[in-house]
């Protein structure tokens, strides 16, 4: 059994998924968001998409951050992982503006004063503001903020997005065939409208992330942490938040990168499908599940090739060897580089990533789709190679 499973938590939701099971799935069922037909307006050619998400448990490190050196501007980075773990995930259904935005904020008082509540609804106005000047227009409709330490230990950040679209400008993951090329865009560097080097960490796998990376020392801040966990889990790994490694950014401490701020991939996007939006068959935000999220959206006839993935980042090899994962695991839990595809056709792709490149992205063919039996995923990097 892995450290993450041990821990509690599972990259692929299991349960969430089994307790979902008889839901609606909406219009299209392989689309990355549930898809309903237009409730608001009465009108066949729109549809309304809401969806809901959150930073997770990055908001623990952040409260470790804050403590360990007061800097308050780490929570403005949660509210933009906030944002963005919504917001790129309905990107992935080809929709980029005209959004509604409302936020969802759980602290305890008594560990969360003002200041840090200040910090985040803020940075949320700031973050939507910086995005308005990209054309990624949303209305920030304010939200619910609950003293609720009975409830939580220190905070929980999450939020909720929604949109009317046109049915004709939809991205539903149908169009998937084999033949198909898969451009990805790479998680780390620094894009053009980002102020800082980015890790590339996102918001997905930061408990094993925390407690893998980080040392005993930890351990006393007893509110951040399950307490019915096994000490043997609990913060094994040997860096401090202050510890200083080399990066392709430069040095960077242990602690910004591992809240580096999820990077959105809005500003490109919106351009790609503003100019070639029939070049595109589909759109996989790889968060929870990482290089293996592909596989809940694939249609059943395909198998999907990926043998030209991005070097992994400082990061990621940061918690493989702070937690001695093995290949697959990493893979299925983490993005490993890369966090967002295009699934196109080969001529189409070299504009793509010329438009990424414009904006400081890596971007790359990456991968393929064949025919087969499936959906599968082949990974195929550095003579390693894994079958899901």
């Amino acid at each position: 059994m892995s450290l993450y499973t041990k821990r509690g938590v599972s990259a692929q939701k299991e349960e969430v998924h089994a307790a979902t099971k008889n839901l609606d799935k909406g219009l299209y069922p392989k689309a990355f968001c549930k898809i309903y037909a237009d409730v608001l307006g009465g009108d066949g050619e729109w549809v309304n998409v809401m969806h809901a998400d959150g930073a997770g448990t990055k908001s623990i490190l952040a409260y470790l951050y804050w403590k360990e050196t007061g800097d308050l501007s780490v929570w403005k980075g949660i509210a933009q992982d906030a944002i963005v773990m919504n917001l790129d995930d309905l990107l992935c259904t080809g929709i980029y503006t005209n959004l509604l935005y409302s936020s969802s904020i759980d602290r305890n008082k008594n560990r969360i004063p003002a200041d840090v509540l200040t910090a985040l609804i803020e940075g949320t106005q700031e973050f939507l503001d910086h995005l308005s000047s990209f054309g990624i227009s949303t209305s920030f409709l304010g939200g619910e903020t609950a003293d609720v330490g009975d409830v939580v230990r220190t905070v929980a950040v999450n939020g909720t997005m929604a949109a009317r679209w046109r049915k004709n400008k939809l991205i539903t993951n149908e169009k998937i065939a084999a033949g198909n090329v898969i451009v990805g865009f790479a998680s780390n560097g620094q894009a053009e409208y980002e102020t800082e080097y980015n890790s590339g960490i996102g918001s997905n796998g930061l408990t094993s992330a925390r407690h893998d990376v980080l040392d005993k020392r930890y351990a006393g801040t007893a509110e951040s942490f399950d307490d019915t966990l096994d000490p043997s889990v609990v913060y094994i790994g040997r860096h401090g938040l202050q510890d200083v490694v080399e990066t392709a950014g430069g040095p960077r401490t242990v602690g910004q990168l591992l809240l580096s701020p999820t990077r959105t991939f809005a500003p490109v996007l919106r351009q790609v499908l503003d100019e070639q939006f029939d070049d595109i068959k589909g759109l996989i935000h790889c968060s929870g599940g990482g290089q293996t999220k592909c596989l809940k959206y694939l249609p059943a006839n395909v198998r999907v090739v990926k043998d030209n993935l991005f070097d992994t980042p400082e990061i990621f090899r940061i918690i493989q060897e702070s937690s001695h994962s093995d290949d697959r695991e990493m893979y299925q839990v983490f993005n490993m580089g890369c966090r967002l595809e295009i699934y196109t056709t080969e001529d189409a792709a070299s504009s793509i990533i010329e438009t990424a490149s414009s904006f400081g992205i890596d971007g790359r063919i990456i991968g393929r789709v064949e025919s087969g039996a499936g959906p599968r995923l082949s990974i195929r990097k550095d003579g390693m190679e894994i079958e899901y």
